[in-house]
């Protein structure tokens, strides 16, 4: 799901030149452009990618420990929109997780405290990093020297805001050391692990399981929020998860995915699916059957880079082209590995705060709604917030101040609303929560 700005510098692309893309996404990558955040640090020696880097190696014997045990660390400065580093402390945990199989896995935090001052309480981020590729995971795109800042830039804005309210963030590779971008559990397994982790790394200055932790994330990153959500009662019940922030998503993935085909956001598919073959054999079956040789070239050159080439370079792309059925009969052959994608069958003990614009043009309104219902009717609690005047990436500007006060109130023990309650309001940017 779009989670950063479509990159339009130097050649403006098909997509720009046919008139097609949303004004909004133009605007914002020209000021990314302006900003100059596509680039390293002058001077610095280039970051290993994580393949290249031996933190990413899990010591022998990790696999026995406890899910959330460190297995690692090392302090890290964290990028900012300017060229100097992120002003917070900053470290990477390697740590012990659970995959979807149930099999242990390692992955990274990238944990940040404010310099000075007493932590509130914890908020777990979840990037949208909407690529399979190794280098595209947050913790290798958010450090300070990374060579392209672009798939990491609403990121930044998002943590440099929850620092300035003088929380502690985890900001975890929740997609896992295969970039398994859409698969079911896991992304909440990494999450809390994260979590787990972070309560226990002592620089942090955290109290604990005595913590207050809420869970925020937008587009891409609503989906590993939304399963933080389903799976913590049960996975990690320790946990003082008391809110969870999910925009922008929280809408079945099967329409999603075939909705992006031949529209603008259709570089959204050789980013994701590569990922989602490695965690799910039965995609992966379907996907081999019936790709043709250029599709199989489409797809291992969608799993070598990042989003924002992915979906500037591959605006328009008619799936049909690449396979030897209509790409509407393969996904309807995969349904059963789709489904499993979904949340809204077991409802969370933390309260929602969900929030979309009715005009996305990436992740249709009427599914997030549905979603909704659906988790309402499971018995959540749900506070949901609908934008009559925002699309997809102005929203995650707009709502930013509405949703760190509800993530503010919830770290400070106020009690969030019961039940289920709907709003339709003009704008999130004009105080409507």
């Amino acid at each position: 799901m779009v989670g950063s700005a479509v990159s339009t510098c130097g050649a403006t692309g098909s997509a720009v030149k046919r008139g097609q893309l949303r004004s909004a996404l133009i605007a914002a990558s020209a000021v990314l452009c302006v900003t100059g955040t596509s680039m390293a640090v002058a001077g610095a020696d280039p970051l290993p990618t994580p393949p290249n880097d031996p933190f990413y190696t899990p010591p022998s014997g990790w696999d026995s420990k406890a899910p959330g045990a460190i297995l690692n660390s090392r302090p890290v400065e964290v990028a900012s929109m300017g060229p100097q580093a992120q002003d917070a402390d900053a470290w990477q945990l390697l740590y012990r997780t659970t995959d979807t199989a149930g099999h242990p896995m390692a992955t990274v935090t990238t944990v940040l405290r404010p310099r000075t001052g007493q932590v509130k309480g914890l908020i777990t981020y979840q990037a949208a990093a909407d690529a399979s590729a190794p280098q595209c995971a947050p913790s290798f795109t958010l450090r300070q020297g990374a060579p392209d800042k672009y798939d990491a830039s609403l990121d930044l804005m998002q943590i440099d805001q929850m620092l300035s309210s003088g929380h502690a963030i985890s900001v975890p590779d929740w997609e896992g050391p295969k970039g398994s971008v859409f698969t079911p559990r896991q992304p909440g397994y990494a999450v809390l692990d994260g979590v787990r982790a972070a309560e226990g790394f002592a620089p942090l200055g955290l109290s604990g399981t005595d913590t207050p932790v809420a869970a925020a994330g937008y587009s891409g990153g609503s989906f590993a929020t939304d399963w933080t959500a389903q799976v913590q009662p049960a996975y990690a019940p320790e946990l003082r998860l008391v809110g969870v922030a999910s925009g922008g998503g929280s809408a079945p993935i099967g329409p999603y995915l075939e909705s992006l085909d031949s529209g603008p956001f259709s570089g959204f598919l050789p980013s994701l699916l590569p990922g989602m073959m490695r965690a799910d054999p039965r995609l992966a079956a379907a996907f081999d059957k019936y790709l043709t040789p250029a599709g199989q070239a489409l797809m291992a050159a969608g799993d070598s880079k990042c989003m924002t080439p992915n979906v500037s370079q591959h605006a328009f792309l008619r799936m049909d082209d690449y396979l030897t059925i209509p790409f509407s009969q393969l996904f309807a052959q995969v349904q059963a590995s789709l489904a499993d994608l979904d949340v809204g069958a077991v409802a969370p003990t933390a309260p929602l705060y969900i929030y979309h614009a009715v005009n996305d043009e990436a992740v249709h309104i009427a599914e997030v709604d549905q979603a909704v219902a659906r988790w309402c009717a499971a018995g959540a609690q749900i506070t949901y917030t609908r934008d009559q005047l925002s699309e997809h990436l102005s929203l995650e500007f707009g709502a930013a101040a509405a949703v760190l006060r509800w993530i503010d109130d919830r770290l400070a023990g106020q009690a969030a609303p019961d039940g289920c309650s709907t709003r339709t309001v003009p704008s999130m940017s004009l105080g409507g929560a």
